[in-house]
């Protein structure tokens, strides 16, 4: 097996490309402090309930893994500097980045804040081979955002991901040990590259997955592949196991699609304890809705099903959801829908998390002709009147209400339910998005 990190690729093909930052969100916190250059850093949930969403090459170097519980990871690495997480730094900092991947080819697909498929087919004669594109990103990434990111470079996006991992650098006591940087693996070496790792690596097999296989003495990408499909199939299922069969042969046809639709808009909260009361609950579903409402809004979209989250002490999960012919068009309709579903829901065993989501969305301005048209159907004239004012009222609440934040910020206006002695408590996105902070008032973590 050969794979490149240096010299053109092998052949035009090797098109498509996966840039991964290097521990973006612990490497955006050592840029904006550089007192914590050359120590474990740890972003995350930092509550007892709290993950761990990132860590230096330092904190990797103890065992601490992203995902893991935030109490475990201090556990390991005590002697670590272990910070919340600023997501809207992150999205400025992952703004940038995407305007280094536009410079080189339109045709980008982000898979999180600090990851993204390109196809740089339509680049070459610009910026040369893939080889070469990918190391030009990298130096372009260094220059304008002063942070490291990784590149893999094949002919699908399996190859690509799997190649920035090998790209990167390594933890070790002594400091992090540089990676390739670029890392291209070419057509004829593919199956040599991918067979050796662990099924794991593949996209679909996550733990409970990757245990049954193991059951069978399935552990590598090569046995998988051993396997016939029909065979593989009884074991996990037939979609599943035609897509791990394909994968495992280095069979992956998906493109790179750039502005992939949202599906859905949602947050949702983990309590530092769990909660008992339905009125506590109550008031985060607003606060929740408010914010779900307010992205709604600045996406210019409108959504028909609202969706109930709750997770329980014991974790089990469960969701409820309500769906309508008419788009739900304000913060307030919403939370009228998730508040009902919520009191729909058992919460005397003690609830862990809740969230609330729409979906089923669609263009704002081709919602709002079809909603005054559903609302005077059969209703007497009486009705729609008043059906009409309150909608009306409703859009223009929420607009001015956008507009006050827009001018002032989003903590400037919301909801009465949820404002308390700390103010009006903000659910921006990112927030809480590891677990609770150590900082968390049990009793009012809604207001924080």
């Amino acid at each position: 097996m050969s794979a490149l990190a240096d010299g053109p690729a092998a052949s035009e093909d090797l098109d498509v490309l996966h840039v991964d930052m290097d521990c973006f969100f612990a490497a955006v916190e050592i840029l904006d402090d550089p007192a914590l250059l050359g120590r474990a850093v740890i972003v995350g949930g930092t509550g007892l309930r709290g993950v761990v969403a990132a860590c230096s090459y330092e904190a990797r170097a103890t065992g601490v893994r992203s995902a893991m519980p935030m109490g475990e990871a201090r556990r390991r690495c005590p002697s670590a500097v272990v910070l919340a997480g600023r997501h809207d730094r992150y999205g400025e900092v992952s703004t940038q980045l995407h305007e280094v991947f536009d410079e080189f080819t339109p045709l980008v697909e982000p898979i999180s804040l600090d990851e993204a498929f390109l196809d740089v087919s339509g680049g070459h004669a610009l910026f040369g081979t893939s080889v070469e594109i990918g190391h030009a990103i990298r130096r372009r990434v260094r220059e304008q955002l002063r942070l490291d990111c990784s590149v893999g470079i094949g002919r699908s996006k399996l190859i690509a991901k799997l190649a920035s991992r090998a790209a990167k650098p390594r933890a070790a006591v002594g400091g992090p040990q540089p990676g390739r940087g670029v890392v291209a693996v070419t057509v004829d070496d593919e199956i040599g590259f991918l067979h050796p790792r662990p099924v794991a690596d593949l996209w679909g097999v996550g733990p409970r997955t990757a245990e049954r296989l193991s059951r069978y003495g399935i552990h590598t990408i090569a046995e998988l592949a051993a396997i016939e499909e029909a065979a593989l199939c009884r074991v996990v299922g037939r979609a599943v196991g035609a897509q791990l069969h394909s994968l495992a042969s280095g069979r992956d046809d998906r493109r790179v699609v750039p502005d992939r639709a949202v599906k859905s808009i949602g947050h949702e909260e983990t309590f530092a304890t769990d909660r008992h009361d339905r009125a506590p609950l109550h008031r985060e579903v607003v606060r929740l809705s408010d914010s779900v409402g307010s992205r709604l809004r600045a996406a210019g979209v409108v959504g028909r099903t609202v969706t109930l989250k709750v997770r329980f002490g014991d974790f089990t999960t469960i969701t409820r959801s309500r769906s309508s012919p008419v788009p739900f068009l304000s913060a307030s309709e919403i939370a009228q829908v998730s508040g009902a579903l919520l009191d729909g829901v058992d919460v005397s065993p003690g609830v862990r998390l809740i969230g609330v989501s729409v979906s089923s969305l669609e263009p704002r301005e081709s919602a709002a002709g079809r909603q005054l048209e559903l609302l005077v159907v059969g209703t007497g004239a009486a009705a729609d009147a008043a059906a009409l004012a309150e909608v009306a009222a409703r859009g223009d609440v929420d607009s001015a209400v956008g507009a006050i934040r827009q001018r002032y910020g989003a903590a400037a206006v919301g909801p009465a339910t949820v404002v308390g002695p700390k103010g009006r408590g903000v659910k921006r996105l990112g927030d809480a998005q590891w677990g609770p902070t150590d900082t968390e008032d049990p009793q009012h973590s809604d207001q924080d």
